[in-house]
């Protein structure tokens, strides 16, 4: 079965082409502005070209697409690109496993978004991912895995351990909010997920974060001492004050996905306490 990554050379694109490696297989993967070092075979792709799409889709021949690209709040790559992708999947009878973010909730209105909810996305970002998922589901419904997930968290890798430590170490200003929550889920655990997604015939929508919910702040607090920093040097504050777009209390429900799956989702208290083994 081949599979081909889009976004293989981002944080979790790479961890999939990395878990690929270690179980022996040769995966493809496409790249924007470079290609990755680990042993995959690389095609360059920008989703904003529908005709390099239908090149790339014809050359690899895949059985299965794994969307994992962000493309941010780009809307004619978020959006356009990965609505493009779900037609190209759906003409040629590609499945598709599509990997969408819990920015398409406004995080009012209900304590946890399960698996059911429908979007209400108050960012560019979030409705950019709203309006993919749902081209997603609409062209492909029977073919098609829509996993949404939250804050990934890698071995020091992703941008908010990096952030932590540019706070800590005073090389950059800013604060982390406390009343901006999430369920933070490690890179390793969600790769292991999507793989097990890919592998099974499984449609629909599948939520992939962490069982904890956490704070910016808390989460911040737990990647310092886990680093050996001084959880005192990361400023607090509050984002409702600040005026910035987007939902604060956005926790995904993963429990029913969790039923299914092979795969246990630590949750950030777990992955982040120094003594929690990583998945292989």
């Amino acid at each position: 079965m081949t599979v081909l990554i889009i976004g293989g050379n981002g944080f979790l694109g790479a961890e999939l082409v990395r878990q690929a490696v270690s179980a022996g297989l040769h995966p493809v993967a496409t790249f924007h502005s470079r290609p990755g070092d680990d042993g995959a075979t690389w095609h360059h792709l920008d989703l904003r070209d529908p005709l390099r799409l239908e090149e790339v889709l014809e050359t690899v021949a895949p059985a299965v697409v794994i969307n994992a690209t962000s493309g941010g709040a780009d809307w004619a790559v978020t959006a356009e690109g990965g609505i493009r992708l779900a037609q190209a999947a759906a003409g040629q009878g590609i499945r598709l496993v599509h990997v969408s973010s819990d920015a398409v909730f406004s995080g009012t209105g209900r304590d946890r978004y399960d698996e059911s909810c429908l979007p209400d996305p108050l960012t560019p970002y979030g409705a950019a991912k709203a309006a993919a998922e749902t081209a997603v589901r609409l062209l492909c419904p029977n073919t098609a895995a829509v996993a949404r997930t939250s804050l990934i968290i890698g071995n020091g890798r992703s941008e908010h351990e990096r952030l932590v430590h540019a706070l800590a170490d005073g090389t950059r200003q800013g604060a982390l909010f406390t009343d901006d929550v999430r369920c933070p889920v490690h890179v390793t655990d969600l790769a292991v997920a999507l793989w097990e997604i890919t592998r099974s015939d499984a449609a629909g929508v599948f939520h992939l974060a962490g069982p904890d919910a956490l704070s910016r702040y808390e989460l911040g607090e737990l990647i310092a001492r886990r680093d050996g920093l001084d959880p005192a040097r990361l400023a607090s504050a509050r984002r409702s004050d600040t005026g910035l777009p987007g939902g604060l209390d956005v926790r995904l429900d993963s429990r029913t996905t969790q039923q299914k799956l092979r795969t246990r989702l630590r949750g950030a208290r777990e992955f982040l306490s120094g003594n929690s083994p990583e998945l292989t």
